[in-house]
């Protein structure tokens, strides 16, 4: 310990915290929550109806160059999610007569959500956990966006990059 340091006595006065320690610079509580995320991506949202054919939903994610299409029903709602993943499985078990099968046959239907509201680990957490790298997001019973493992990832990392940045000024002051 060097000499000229002394430990805080009972009537020491609260010293001000330098610029690194303000509150304006600690980490964005925000930053971690989906919404932060949607909000630098964008919430646009590719949907098919039930309805359409595989063969239809093949076209619509290698035009969008999309891995995953959010299912939807003759009224607009949630009905599922149709994956690459799905499209190869179905493929596998019914060579050559996969195209003209419909969304509905093939899609997922226990869809896993996330709100605006969770935080990236949590969901990071979920898809890990289900196995599945496409998620919709839900706010108030409606569509807000999708995010994709992908997505939450590289915003986490964006996010420890800017708490190491701020330890940093911390430590050096």
């Amino acid at each position: 310990m060097p000499t000229s340091y002394q430990a805080p006595m009972a009537g020491d006065k609260a010293k001000q915290a330098s610029a690194s320690q303000s509150v304006e610079s600690k980490a964005n509580v925000e930053a971690g929550k989906i919404k932060y995320l949607l909000d630098r991506k964008g919430n646009d949202v590719i949907t098919i109806n039930q309805s359409e054919t595989i063969a239809a939903a093949v076209q619509v994610l290698h035009d969008k160059r999309i891995g995953a299409l959010i299912v939807v029903d003759d009224m607009g709602a949630l009905a599922g999610i149709l994956s690459e993943r799905d499209i190869v499985r179905k493929l596998a078990e019914t060579p050559g007569q996969t195209l003209p099968q419909t969304v509905a046959e093939n899609m997922t239907k226990n869809v896993v959500t996330c709100s605006e509201d969770d935080t990236l680990i949590e969901v990071l957490r979920r898809m890990s956990e289900g196995k599945f790298r496409h998620m919709p997001v839900v706010n108030g019973g409606m569509l807000a966006g999708m995010v994709t493992i992908g997505d939450v990832v590289n915003s986490r990392l964006n996010e420890l990059e800017f708490e190491a940045l701020q330890l940093k000024q911390l430590i050096v002051g």
